[in-house]
């Protein structure tokens, strides 16, 4: 009988966890949930766990994989289960906070390992691979995820149905970590972190400051041509402004904030659509001037916990391609498609082909705001104008912004790994609370539709996602150093700098490797940053006016004449719009 993924990884997390408790008697267990790529499960024991361990608790699980025991579920009352677990302090945790009236309390029971679970699980231990899982890390968690509770052992596993398949997983982290950005951001001297001084923000160096700085004048040149304007809000504003909207409720713990002399509590921005909505406000607005585009690359600052920072990744400071339209509900649909395919285009210029989409509903969260009659209105035109126009989405339940549903858009770079990025907001609730209007045709004011709209979303995470998956090999519209001419000897230093200045009088970005060097080895360094054309440069070249190229990731050369080069390069670099 062949079973889901997550229906495998979760009878291997009680293996392992009997596994422990075989060689750790005296362990306390707290949970063990199926996660994306495997499993994890939670222990509280005096014994440190470390890498050494891991080969035994392997071991042992494939044991009692191949002693064929069952699981075996039964349904148990309250009591019964607080007479069980009696020493298992996390587990009667649990239980005295459960509610009776909810559903039925059920065990689990391998071989002599019990556990509280809803399951399902695999009928028998032989349904579940003995060579299909590997453990990866042991970390540090707090109890319920609050650091002011314990802090327990978490030991992470990758799971997957066959031996093949955790293989292919494996090969992939590894490519995963040969490109990590961090890695690459320091062969390729574009950015560091000081995670004393600022942690979770990026210290740009030249060259990455060049890419961040491209990819903001490519978003900027096409929402130009796609009729945006650009506007600029304030980096520091009164709290009150996130407390109206309603962020402050929901993200208040995230934001940073402090009181000033004259008793005002302001906040660093940590969104954008405060300061869009007052721009909005200023001046009378009629149904003419809709729909109307704004747009900011705001830097925005989110604290984050500091064990969630993840180099580009995950930061703390990060600048959003940021835009709000406002429109009547009228627009709405054609709206919303136009930056669907907008979104998916600008992702097409970057190489990514496979993009998917999901539709996230209203929240269950205390924080939501607004009537479930708006509500019903925004995700039926969501789904409306998704269904009309045959765009392929799925349902993501109760994940949607606090204000309004959404449309959250997938990538999948080069090694298969899917990413969130663009988004588009659909917000009936914030202009109704900065009471925003427009003048109609009937000339009567009326509420304008808000779309919350983000392409890459954060340029600091979208940089860090192109760099793995092109693994630091990028397009040369985008590299910061499209072309090295690196000189044979010294005798041809004035030559490469002609070259040079005749690339960056017809606006391409080039410099001279002017080392005291043999050529193989500037080229060799050259190839470890990435450079993707060096024009090497001698005798020959000089007396015909040519380069001898040497291209990244290709063999052989190739010899063009200068003219002929620099007419190449000028195309080459071009914002590709």
């Amino acid at each position: 009988m062949s079973y889901p993924i997550e229906t495998i990884r979760h009878s291997l997390a009680h293996v392992m966890a009997a596994a422990v408790k075989k060689l750790h008697p005296d362990v306390k267990f707290a949970g063990g949930p199926a996660i994306e790529n495997g499993f994890y499960y939670d222990f509280d024991t005096e014994y440190r766990f470390s890498e050494s361990d891991f080969e035994q608790i392997e071991k042992e699980m494939k044991s009692l994989i191949k002693s064929d025991g069952r699981f075996d579920r039964r349904e148990i009352t309250l009591d019964e289960a607080k007479e069980i677990f009696k020493d298992q302090p996390y587990k009667m945790e649990w239980l005295n906070e459960y509610d009776a009236r909810g559903e039925a309390l059920s065990i689990y029971t391998f071989r002599d390992f019990v556990d509280l679970c809803r399951g399902p699980h695999v009928e028998s231990s032989k349904d579940l691979p003995r060579d299909g899982f590997k453990i990866r890390t042991v970390a540090g968690a707090y109890w319920k995820g609050d650091s002011k509770n314990k802090m327990l052992q978490r030991i992470y596993v990758d799971a997957f149905a066959n031996a093949e398949e955790l293989a292919a997983f494996l090969k992939m982290q590894e490519e995963a970590a040969a490109r990590d950005n961090r890695k690459l951001g320091k062969e390729m001297d574009l950015f560091h972190f000081e995670p004393e001084y600022a942690p979770g923000a990026v210290f740009w160096h030249d060259k990455g400051y060049k890419i961040y700085r491209r990819l903001i004048d490519y978003i900027r040149a096409r929402q130009e041509k796609a009729g945006y304007l650009e506007i600029s809000t304030p980096s520091v504003m009164d709290r009150c402004l996130w407390e109206k909207s309603g962020h402050w409720a929901k993200y208040g713990a995230h934001n940073y904030s402090g009181t000033t002399q004259d008793g005002k509590v302001f906040c660093v921005k940590p969104m954008s659509c405060p300061g869009g909505m007052l721009v909005f406000g200023q001046g009378i607005k009629s149904y003419k001037d809709l729909p109307l585009y704004l747009a900011e690359f705001g830097k925005v600052n989110r604290y984050e916990a500091a064990g969630a920072l993840s180099g580009l990744m995950r930061v703390r400071e990060f600048t959003q391609d940021d835009a709000h339209i406002f429109c009547t509900e009228e627009q709405l649909e054609s709206e919303v498609v136009k930056i669907l395919r907008f979104i998916k285009d600008i992702y097409n210029k970057f190489g990514f082909e496979k993009i998917t989409m999901k539709l996230a509903t209203r929240p269950l969260s205390e924080f939501r705001i607004g009537s479930d009659e708006v509500w019903d209105r925004a995700e039926g035109a969501l789904k409306n104008a998704l269904d009309k126009n045959g765009i392929e989405y799925e349902i993501a339940e109760n994940d949607a912004a606090f204000y309004g549903p959404k449309i959250d858009n997938y990538l999948k770079d080069s090694m298969g790994r899917v990413w969130q990025c663009g988004t588009v907001q659909l917000d009936m609730n914030l202009p109704e609370r900065f009471d925003l209007s427009y003048i109609g045709e009937d000339g009567e004011k009326h509420r304008p539709i808000m779309l919350h709209r983000a392409m890459l979303g954060s340029i600091e995470r979208f940089m860090g996602i192109l760099l793995e998956s092109t693994g630091g090999n990028l397009p040369l519209w985008l590299s910061p150093e499209p072309v090295v001419v690196a000189p044979v000897s010294e005798k041809y230093k004035d030559y490469a700098e002609k070259v040079v200045a005749a690339l960056r009088n017809a606006g391409v970005y080039a410099r001279a490797d002017l080392r005291d060097e043999k050529v193989n080895y500037k080229v060799r360094e050259l190839s470890l940053s990435k450079t993707p054309i060096i024009a090497v440069v001698g005798e020959k070249e000089m007396e015909n006016e040519s380069v001898t190229l040497r291209y990244l990731g290709k063999e052989g050369q190739d010899v063009k004449s200068l003219s002929e080069f620099v007419d190449y390069m000028k195309d080459a670099v071009k914002l590709p719009l």
